[in-house]
């Protein structure tokens, strides 16, 4: 299996969880079926700390936290919600990373960003769209990880946003063991193009939660 097979898993699976996804449907659940899914799909495993998929719900959104802390709340869907859901199925250790954002209104999933009417779940997505429209536009054969972080950062802040990842980064190099992995980060200088694949994931708010912060440029 090859990157782009695995990451197709990865794709399939977000498509397939948005058709049964509902209200009162707990998270544990959403877990369960997407790594189900995954396996069914062609995953033999999963690459970090053998969590399938990351869930979250609600205020829970806004939490950043390393996959050996993390555990799947026992909680219940809305009938106006907002879920994220990260997934990264492996094979022979060819790895595959895939988030997204599903917004739940009236019972109902929102698939057309333009129709979401929670302000802020709206503006939030749209942003997302601009970041990584300013990735592809920004970016190239010379770009050094440490570039792309500044960059990106500078925009979140100066658009009313904030950077929500524990550590600061936007994303990671794609490799076969998660030790290798380099970061979109400050101080590491090394080329983009230096590394196969990597990740684009950046994870942002309005600064209204007690666990966002300011990262320094």
């Amino acid at each position: 299996m090859e990157y782009k097979d695995i990451q197709r898993v990865a794709k399939e699976t977000i498509i397939y969880i948005k058709t049964i996804i509902k209200t009162d449907m707990n998270l544990l659940d959403v877990r369960r079926l997407c790594e189900e899914k995954m396996l069914s799909l062609g995953a033999d495993s999963f690459w970090y700390w053998d969590i399938g998929a990351f869930v979250f719900s609600g205020d829970e959104t806004s939490i950043s936290v390393s996959g050996r802390e993390y555990i799947t709340s026992d909680r219940l869907i809305g009938n106006n919600d907002i879920i994220t859901i990260d997934l990264s199925p492996q094979n022979n250790k060819i790895w595959g990373d895939y988030a997204r954002t599903i917004i739940i209104e009236n019972g109902e999933v929102v698939d057309c960003i333009d129709k979401i009417q929670n302000n802020e779940w709206r503006n939030g997505l749209l942003m997302e769209e601009r970041l990584h429209q300013a990735l592809i536009d920004f970016v190239t054969p010379q770009t050094t990880f440490e570039e792309l972080y500044l960059y990106i950062n500078r925009l979140i802040y100066e658009n009313g946003f904030i950077n929500l990842d524990f550590l600061g980064n936007l994303g990671h190099s794609i490799v076969k063991s998660k030790d290798e992995r380099v970061y979109t980060k400050k101080d590491n200088h090394l080329l983009l193009s230096s590394v196969a694949y990597f990740t684009f994931e950046p994870h942002i708010s309005i600064p209204n939660f007690s666990n966002g912060k300011l990262v320094e440029l």
